[in-house]
């Protein structure tokens, strides 16, 4: 049984590819963030308690931040894979917060090379890079392309990308980077601005709010599905030798298109609830990415399989559920905290 480690597990992605992973067969140890507060509800539908004999799915209290701890865990666990998700991955609020973003989303990568490092364990590390590294360089972009990140976030992802060839070539790691294009899903966290719309939209359809705060429409990005994009991740660490790759679809849409059909969908006109609020827009804006994934359809045998009007349509269909609940427990009585806090 091969063994795998997870940072982000608690995140969309993380909660994608612990679900392929265990479907392989897979042990999965995970890290998370100590809380007052559950923060596990993407992955409570795989756990097992650990006292039972099928319980495949292993979770630890850790933090990017603190290397010793990562070493220990690493040495402890020796796991045959590692998949390295977790960072402050938000890109408007690392220009609030950048010396956090730059310490856990670029320093966490070399915290974990270091500990694979000293501990000698064999292992394949995969690193999440992001598609915002390229910032303003004219699409469409490949593994070629020169980055000119625009943020906090993409100027730490650029340092984690570049750390991991560095130790790749260094030190005889196989490690690799996964250069992920935009790629949501029902589990989206709901600050970002695919779920942020089919969030409000279907609360708009069912009376909950009238309004949706937005910010630059006119930035386009390539959107994909998370539970595609997990299984590029897993296929680049199943390769004889490590090497980074581009995941994309190949499309673009704006921010506008996703919001048109959105409503649309639910028989609403966007522009009559749509305000926007200059708050979200970037010091910074990236105005286009589109990825030109060709290198993993040709090596990986990779392509995505769900369209973008699939992908709204499962947004949709998953918060439209959501949204009657709340609206169940506000005929009800419940407060509008209150409903937020159930949900």
């Amino acid at each position: 049984m091969k063994k795998a480690f997870v940072t982000g597990i608690t995140g969309q992605d993380g909660s994608y590819l612990a679900q392929l992973l265990l479907d392989k067969g897979y042990e999965v140890h995970g890290l998370i963030r100590r809380s007052s507060t559950f923060n596990t509800d993407r992955i409570d539908h795989l756990y097992r308690d650990s006292h039972e004999p099928d319980a495949k799915l292993f979770l630890h209290y850790g933090d990017l931040s603190v290397s010793g701890q990562l070493m220990d865990l690493l040495a402890a666990i020796n796991p045959d894979e590692i998949y390295h998700l977790g960072a402050q991955s938000h890109v408007r609020v690392s220009f609030d917060m950048p010396e956090y973003t730059g310490d856990i989303t670029g320093l966490g990568t070399l915290r974990i090379l270091e500990s694979i490092r000293k501990t000698g364990i064999k292992t394949k590390f995969y690193q999440a890079s992001s598609s915002e590294m390229f910032g303003a360089a004219p699409p469409p972009q490949n593994e070629n392309t020169p980055f000119q990140p625009r943020s906090p976030y993409a100027a730490a992802k650029v340092y984690a990308y570049h750390i991991v060839q560095n130790y790749r070539d260094a030190y005889g790691i196989f490690a690799t980077n996964g250069i992920l294009f935009n790629h949501e899903s029902p589990r989206r966290g709901e600050t970002f601005v695919t779920r942020k719309i089919t969030r409000a939209a279907t609360q708009i359809k069912l009376g909950i709010r009238d309004k949706l705060y937005l910010g630059n429409l006119e930035a386009k990005r390539d959107w994909g599905f998370a539970g595609d994009f997990v299984e590029a991740m897993w296929l680049m660490l199943q390769q004889e030798k490590p090497d980074d790759y581009v995941i994309a679809t190949g499309e673009t849409h704006s921010v506008r298109e996703f919001a048109e059909k959105v409503f649309a969908k639910l028989d609403l006109d966007y522009a009559r609830h749509v305000v926007i609020d200059p708050r979200y827009f970037r010091p910074t804006e990236v105005v286009v990415l589109l990825g030109d994934a060709s290198k993993a359809r040709n090596t990986l045998n990779w392509q995505p399989k769900v369209t973008f009007d699939q992908l709204i349509d499962m947004m949709v269909e998953a918060d439209m559920k959501l949204a009657r609940q709340e609206k169940t427990l506000l005929d009800a009585g419940y407060s509008c905290a209150n409903v937020e806090r159930i949900s």
